[in-house]
Protein backbone atom coordinates (compact mmCIF):
# COMPACT_ATOMS: atom_id res chain seq x y z
CA UNK A 1 0.00 0.00 0.00
CA UNK A 2 1.60 3.37 -1.06
CA UNK A 3 2.02 5.52 2.12
CA UNK A 4 0.58 9.06 2.87
CA UNK A 5 2.31 12.07 1.17
CA UNK A 6 2.72 15.11 3.60
CA UNK A 7 2.17 17.24 0.18
CA UNK A 8 -1.80 15.86 -0.09
CA UNK A 9 -2.27 16.84 3.67
CA UNK A 10 -5.65 18.29 3.90
CA UNK A 11 -5.41 19.19 0.03
CA UNK A 12 -9.20 19.75 -1.60
CA UNK A 13 -9.09 17.22 -4.43
CA UNK A 14 -12.06 17.44 -6.97
CA UNK A 15 -12.53 15.39 -10.20
CA UNK A 16 -14.34 16.44 -13.22
CA UNK A 17 -15.80 12.76 -14.73
CA UNK A 18 -16.35 9.92 -12.21
CA UNK A 19 -15.04 6.77 -14.84
CA UNK A 20 -12.63 4.58 -14.74
CA UNK A 21 -9.62 6.28 -14.40
CA UNK A 22 -10.86 8.83 -11.53
CA UNK A 23 -12.00 5.86 -10.07
CA UNK A 24 -9.00 4.11 -10.28
CA UNK A 25 -7.06 7.46 -8.86
CA UNK A 26 -9.67 7.82 -6.12
CA UNK A 27 -9.15 4.54 -4.57
CA UNK A 28 -5.49 5.22 -4.91
CA UNK A 29 -5.63 8.32 -3.21
CA UNK A 30 -7.92 6.70 -0.19
CA UNK A 31 -5.28 3.75 0.26
CA UNK A 32 -2.84 6.14 0.84
CA UNK A 33 -4.81 7.89 3.61
CA UNK A 34 -6.34 10.94 1.47
CA UNK A 35 -9.66 11.57 3.69
CA UNK A 36 -12.75 10.58 1.58
CA UNK A 37 -14.33 13.71 2.87
CA UNK A 38 -11.40 15.74 0.77
CA UNK A 39 -12.55 14.83 -2.45
CA UNK A 40 -14.93 16.02 -4.59
CA UNK A 41 -16.73 13.65 -7.93
CA UNK A 42 -18.47 16.45 -10.49
CA UNK A 43 -20.45 13.61 -12.61
CA UNK A 44 -23.70 13.31 -15.03
CA UNK A 45 -24.86 10.15 -13.66
CA UNK A 46 -26.86 9.82 -10.82
CA UNK A 47 -25.21 6.02 -10.38
CA UNK A 48 -22.04 7.15 -10.39
CA UNK A 49 -22.89 10.08 -7.99
CA UNK A 50 -24.59 7.85 -5.48
CA UNK A 51 -21.84 5.41 -5.78
CA UNK A 52 -19.11 7.90 -4.48
CA UNK A 53 -21.80 9.08 -1.90
CA UNK A 54 -21.50 5.40 -0.56
CA UNK A 55 -18.01 6.35 -0.36
CA UNK A 56 -18.84 9.47 1.95
CA UNK A 57 -17.24 11.74 -0.87
CA UNK A 58 -18.49 15.00 -2.35
CA UNK A 59 -20.22 14.83 -5.49
CA UNK A 60 -22.07 17.49 -7.57
CA UNK A 61 -23.89 17.17 -10.69
CA UNK A 62 -21.61 17.79 -14.07
CA UNK A 63 -24.65 19.07 -16.17
CA UNK A 64 -25.30 21.87 -13.58
CA UNK A 65 -23.41 23.33 -11.27
CA UNK A 66 -19.27 21.61 -12.05
CA UNK A 67 -18.15 25.00 -10.93
CA UNK A 68 -18.90 24.10 -7.30
CA UNK A 69 -16.57 20.85 -7.67
CA UNK A 70 -13.70 23.73 -8.52
CA UNK A 71 -14.22 26.90 -6.63
CA UNK A 72 -12.70 25.38 -3.27
CA UNK A 73 -10.31 23.01 -4.74
CA UNK A 74 -6.40 23.15 -4.65
CA UNK A 75 -6.79 20.61 -7.28
CA UNK A 76 -8.70 20.03 -10.52
CA UNK A 77 -8.33 16.73 -12.37
CA UNK A 78 -9.46 16.39 -15.41
CA UNK A 79 -10.90 13.19 -16.04
CA UNK A 80 -13.72 13.25 -19.01
CA UNK A 81 -13.09 11.73 -22.87
CA UNK A 82 -11.16 14.72 -24.81
CA UNK A 83 -14.02 15.14 -27.31
CA UNK A 84 -16.00 16.69 -24.40
CA UNK A 85 -13.46 18.61 -22.82
CA UNK A 86 -13.54 22.00 -24.04
CA UNK A 87 -17.77 21.59 -23.27
CA UNK A 88 -17.31 20.67 -20.01
CA UNK A 89 -14.47 23.07 -18.94
CA UNK A 90 -16.42 26.17 -20.08
CA UNK A 91 -18.75 25.34 -17.44
CA UNK A 92 -15.79 26.40 -14.44
CA UNK A 93 -12.83 27.74 -16.70
CA UNK A 94 -13.87 31.16 -15.10
CA UNK A 95 -13.08 30.05 -11.32
CA UNK A 96 -9.86 29.15 -11.50
CA UNK A 97 -7.47 31.47 -9.69
CA UNK A 98 -4.59 29.06 -8.26
CA UNK A 99 -5.85 25.19 -8.71
CA UNK A 100 -3.66 22.61 -9.74
CA UNK A 101 -4.97 21.36 -12.89
CA UNK A 102 -4.04 17.91 -13.66
CA UNK A 103 -5.37 16.36 -17.01
CA UNK A 104 -5.49 12.54 -17.62
CA UNK A 105 -7.31 12.75 -20.98
CA UNK A 106 -5.11 11.71 -24.05
CA UNK A 107 -3.99 13.40 -27.14
CA UNK A 108 -4.49 16.89 -25.20
CA UNK A 109 -1.84 19.18 -25.13
CA UNK A 110 -1.04 21.25 -22.34
CA UNK A 111 -1.31 24.33 -24.88
CA UNK A 112 -4.59 23.36 -25.96
CA UNK A 113 -6.17 22.97 -22.71
CA UNK A 114 -5.09 26.10 -21.85
CA UNK A 115 -6.68 27.38 -24.61
CA UNK A 116 -10.05 25.82 -23.59
CA UNK A 117 -9.36 26.97 -19.89
CA UNK A 118 -8.79 30.50 -21.02
CA UNK A 119 -5.51 30.67 -20.94
CA UNK A 120 -4.99 29.22 -18.02
CA UNK A 121 -1.65 27.59 -17.34
CA UNK A 122 -1.03 25.78 -14.10
CA UNK A 123 -1.63 22.53 -15.62
CA UNK A 124 -0.02 19.22 -15.54
CA UNK A 125 -0.74 16.99 -18.22
CA UNK A 126 -0.78 12.81 -16.88
CA UNK A 127 -0.77 9.98 -18.90
CA UNK A 128 -1.64 6.71 -16.22
CA UNK A 129 -2.15 3.22 -17.73
CA UNK A 130 -5.06 1.00 -16.05
CA UNK A 131 -2.72 -0.87 -13.67
CA UNK A 132 -3.70 2.13 -11.61
CA UNK A 133 -6.98 0.50 -10.69
CA UNK A 134 -4.39 -1.83 -8.20
CA UNK A 135 -2.21 1.06 -7.14
CA UNK A 136 0.32 -0.96 -9.39
CA UNK A 137 0.30 1.83 -11.98
CA UNK A 138 2.90 3.54 -13.89
CA UNK A 139 2.03 7.22 -15.07
CA UNK A 140 4.26 9.61 -16.96
CA UNK A 141 3.84 13.39 -15.75
CA UNK A 142 4.59 16.85 -17.80
CA UNK A 143 4.27 20.22 -16.68
CA UNK A 144 4.11 24.05 -17.94
CA UNK A 145 6.67 26.20 -16.83
CA UNK A 146 4.05 28.35 -14.76
CA UNK A 147 3.57 25.89 -12.65
CA UNK A 148 5.49 26.19 -9.06
CA UNK A 149 7.84 23.28 -7.34
CA UNK A 150 5.30 22.99 -4.84
CA UNK A 151 2.39 22.20 -7.32
CA UNK A 152 5.22 19.54 -9.06
CA UNK A 153 5.11 17.62 -5.92
CA UNK A 154 1.66 17.82 -5.69
CA UNK A 155 1.04 16.16 -8.58
CA UNK A 156 3.79 13.59 -8.31
CA UNK A 157 1.79 13.03 -4.52
CA UNK A 158 -1.54 12.45 -6.64
CA UNK A 159 -0.64 10.24 -9.12
CA UNK A 160 1.92 8.54 -6.79
CA UNK A 161 -0.96 6.84 -4.86
CA UNK A 162 -2.06 4.82 -7.78
CA UNK A 163 1.59 3.82 -8.60
CA UNK A 164 4.99 4.75 -10.39
CA UNK A 165 5.48 8.25 -11.71
CA UNK A 166 8.09 9.54 -14.29
CA UNK A 167 8.42 13.08 -15.24
CA UNK A 168 9.13 13.60 -18.62
CA UNK A 169 11.26 17.28 -19.79
CA UNK A 170 9.34 17.41 -23.12
CA UNK A 171 6.02 17.74 -23.91
CA UNK A 172 6.81 15.85 -27.11
CA UNK A 173 8.29 12.55 -25.29
CA UNK A 174 4.09 12.05 -23.54
CA UNK A 175 3.64 10.14 -26.72
CA UNK A 176 6.89 7.82 -25.61
CA UNK A 177 5.54 7.71 -22.72
CA UNK A 178 2.44 6.33 -24.19
CA UNK A 179 3.82 3.58 -26.59
CA UNK A 180 6.10 2.00 -23.05
CA UNK A 181 3.78 2.58 -20.11
CA UNK A 182 0.18 3.91 -21.22
CA UNK A 183 -0.68 1.29 -23.96
CA UNK A 184 1.56 -1.04 -22.97
CA UNK A 185 -0.68 -3.43 -20.29
CA UNK A 186 -2.43 -4.63 -23.38
CA UNK A 187 0.69 -6.11 -24.96
CA UNK A 188 1.41 -7.72 -21.66
CA UNK A 189 -2.23 -8.91 -22.22
CA UNK A 190 -1.56 -10.35 -25.19
CA UNK A 191 1.69 -11.85 -24.16
CA UNK A 192 0.37 -13.61 -21.80
CA UNK A 193 -2.78 -14.65 -23.29
CA UNK A 194 -0.23 -16.34 -26.26
CA UNK A 195 1.30 -17.89 -23.79
CA UNK A 196 -1.72 -19.65 -21.80
CA UNK A 197 -2.40 -20.37 -26.14
CA UNK A 198 0.88 -22.12 -26.51
CA UNK A 199 0.47 -23.90 -23.51
CA UNK A 200 -2.46 -25.41 -24.14
CA UNK A 201 -1.48 -26.60 -28.08
CA UNK A 202 1.55 -28.44 -25.85
CA UNK A 203 -0.99 -30.22 -23.71
CA UNK A 204 -1.84 -28.08 -20.58
CA UNK A 205 -5.29 -27.35 -20.01
CA UNK A 206 -6.44 -23.50 -19.69
CA UNK A 207 -6.85 -23.16 -16.17
CA UNK A 208 -3.15 -24.22 -15.31
CA UNK A 209 -1.84 -22.15 -18.51
CA UNK A 210 -3.30 -19.70 -17.69
CA UNK A 211 -2.48 -19.71 -13.84
CA UNK A 212 0.91 -20.75 -14.86
CA UNK A 213 1.73 -17.81 -17.28
CA UNK A 214 0.30 -15.07 -15.18
CA UNK A 215 2.33 -16.08 -12.27
CA UNK A 216 5.22 -16.11 -14.18
CA UNK A 217 4.59 -12.84 -15.82
CA UNK A 218 4.11 -11.21 -12.30
CA UNK A 219 7.36 -12.83 -10.83
CA UNK A 220 9.51 -11.62 -13.76
CA UNK A 221 8.51 -8.14 -13.64
CA UNK A 222 9.29 -8.48 -9.70
CA UNK A 223 12.12 -9.61 -9.56
CA UNK A 224 13.18 -7.46 -12.56
CA UNK A 225 12.22 -4.94 -10.38
CA UNK A 226 14.38 -5.75 -7.39
CA UNK A 227 17.62 -6.53 -9.26
CA UNK A 228 20.51 -4.52 -9.39
CA UNK A 229 20.80 -6.33 -13.02
CA UNK A 230 19.42 -5.17 -16.14
CA UNK A 231 16.77 -7.17 -18.02
CA UNK A 232 18.96 -7.90 -20.61
CA UNK A 233 21.42 -9.87 -17.80
CA UNK A 234 18.74 -11.49 -15.97
CA UNK A 235 17.98 -12.83 -19.44
CA UNK A 236 21.26 -13.99 -20.25
CA UNK A 237 21.68 -15.52 -15.95
CA UNK A 238 18.67 -17.75 -16.85
CA UNK A 239 19.97 -18.93 -20.45
CA UNK A 240 22.20 -21.83 -19.68
CA UNK A 241 23.70 -22.50 -23.11
CA UNK A 242 22.27 -25.58 -25.13
CA UNK A 243 19.70 -25.53 -22.91
CA UNK A 244 15.36 -24.90 -23.07
CA UNK A 245 14.96 -21.28 -22.55
CA UNK A 246 18.53 -20.60 -25.02
CA UNK A 247 15.86 -22.85 -27.71
CA UNK A 248 13.23 -20.38 -27.04
CA UNK A 249 15.07 -17.16 -27.02
CA UNK A 250 16.93 -18.21 -30.09
CA UNK A 251 13.52 -19.19 -31.83
CA UNK A 252 12.14 -15.47 -30.72
CA UNK A 253 15.24 -13.40 -31.58
CA UNK A 254 15.31 -15.51 -35.42
CA UNK A 255 11.90 -13.95 -35.39
CA UNK A 256 12.94 -10.87 -35.12
CA UNK A 257 10.50 -10.75 -32.25
CA UNK A 258 11.91 -7.30 -30.50
CA UNK A 259 12.01 -5.70 -33.72
CA UNK A 260 8.05 -6.69 -34.02
CA UNK A 261 7.99 -5.19 -30.78
CA UNK A 262 9.70 -1.71 -31.23
CA UNK A 263 7.61 -1.82 -34.88
CA UNK A 264 4.39 -2.10 -32.69
CA UNK A 265 5.70 0.70 -30.09
CA UNK A 266 6.16 2.88 -32.98
CA UNK A 267 2.68 2.21 -34.19
CA UNK A 268 1.68 3.52 -30.97
CA UNK A 269 3.93 6.19 -30.40
CA UNK A 270 2.87 7.70 -34.47
CA UNK A 271 -1.08 7.17 -33.58
CA UNK A 272 -0.46 8.99 -30.36
CA UNK A 273 0.78 12.28 -32.54
CA UNK A 274 -2.25 11.73 -34.76
CA UNK A 275 -4.34 11.97 -32.37
CA UNK A 276 -2.67 14.82 -30.71
CA UNK A 277 -3.03 16.39 -33.78
CA UNK A 278 -6.81 15.76 -34.26
CA UNK A 279 -7.75 17.35 -31.09
CA UNK A 280 -6.46 20.82 -32.32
Amino acid sequence: MTTFNSALDNKKISFIGGGNMAQALISGLIACGVKPDLITVSAPSVETRQQFNNQHMNTVDATSDPKAAVVDADVVILAVKPQVMKAVVSEFADALDSQLVISVAAGLSTDLLSDMLGGYRNIVRAMPNTPSKIQMGAAGLYGTKDITEAQKQLATAVMAASGLVMWVEEEAQMHAVTAVSGSAPAYVFYFIESMVDGAVALGLDKEQASALAMQTVLGAATMAIGSNNSPAELRRKVTSPNGTTQAAIESMQGNEIGHQIAEAMQACYDRSQALSEEMK
